[in-house]
């Protein structure tokens, strides 16, 4: 028989064996991650405050949507302390495979970068920013046995008796700080710092009478201030809050022009891929706009709003730039 015809007779048996073995190796070659359906498996949800306060009240009521979202639980690690340090600096040095998120901060994210010689992280070349979240305006509250009833009170007290006031933050160099200290700036007070290690334990000294007042989130002291256990003077926002509208906004009560409040959005480690990316970013759109979580958050004192990843890296910039003017006007330390 002629070899040439052997060859022949054989070649669409080999054809189909070469690319057979040539699909194989295509497959093969695509990397793990890029293959699985993302989540597979829980996400580990990093909120880096102690349990009990807004930040913890907000990052569980999205990490359930988020859940029920795509499909896997998202265990909420609660990782408190050193003004967030701890629970960002775990974040920042995890696999960027979308497994281990955090709930970032404007306390996190743009003021202790500012107030801090050095941390173990980088706001901006360390995280992957995926989508705002939600805003949330702050109430200033003191025991009801505190003399002063309104803004103008609390600062003519002050005034009367600088330094003698004290009050209360969750930390040095959290939001909470350095927006009281905004307000002593612009009302042109003397109130001493008192940083505590979490929300919880200072609202409890607040009601103790141990306390003057605070700056703090709606959501961590409308149950307190609606039983009459607190006494709110104002919120820090321009407008009435629909979750406390008798409280009128401190920059109409006293202060004029304050105007601020605490964010959080979502942040994974830099590198995760766009496509994971993409999925969280449009996931928060949709558990904000549909189903009840809007309705939800702001009977409780919470703004929800989603941006773009680029919207949100934007505003980490802008409000990093915002809180070193303030810690540079209030004369504050790095430490």
């Amino acid at each position: 028989m002629n070899p040439a015809s052997r060859v022949n007779r054989s070649s669409p048996r080999c054809a189909a064996i070469a690319l057979a073995a040539a699909c194989l190796a295509a497959v093969t070659a695509i990397p793990a991650h890029a293959a699985e359906k993302y989540p597979a498996r829980p996400v580990r949800f990093v909120i880096p405050f102690p349990p009990g306060g807004g930040n913890d009240i907000l990052g569980r009521a999205f990490a359930e949507r988020l859940g029920e979202r795509l499909g896997q639980q998202w265990v909420v690690d609660n990782r408190g302390g050193a003004s967030s340090i701890i629970g960002a600096e775990i974040v920042a040095r995890s696999a960027a495979d979308g497994y281990t998120l955090m709930l970032g901060t404007n306390s996190t994210l743009a003021v202790v970068p500012n107030v801090k010689k050095a941390i173990p992280f980088d706001p901006i070349k360390d995280y992957e920013p995926i989508s705002l979240m939600s805003s949330s305006p702050y109430l200033l509250v003191v025991n009801p046995g505190f003399p002063a009833r309104t803004v103008k009170d609390l600062v003519a007290l002050a005034k009367a008796k600088p330094g003698e006031l004290n009050f209360a933050s969750p930390g040095h160099g959290t939001s909470n700080h350095l927006s009281f200290e905004l307000f002593k700036l612009m009302a042109g007070v003397d109130i001493t710092h008192v940083p505590y290690k979490g929300t919880a334990a200072m609202i409890n000294d607040l009601m103790g009478g141990r306390i003057s007042v605070m700056l703090v989130s709606t959501a961590s002291v409308r149950p307190h201030v609606l039983a009459g256990r607190l006494r709110a003077l104002g919120i820090s926002i321009a407008k009435r809050s629909p979750a406390m509208p008798d409280v009128a906004p401190i920059a109409e009560s006293g202060v004029p022009g304050f105007n601020t409040a605490s964010w959080v959005g979502l942040i994974g480690p830099r590198g995760l891929p766009p496509a994971i990316v993409a999925q969280l970013n449009k996931a928060i759109a949709d558990v904000i706009q549909g189903g009840d979580l809007r309705e939800r958050l702001t009977s409780q004192g919470f703004i929800p709003e989603p941006s773009t990843p680029q919207q949100f890296a934007a505003y980490i910039r802008s409000e990093l730039e915002r809180f070193r003017k303030v810690v540079k006007a209030a004369g504050i330390q790095p430490e």
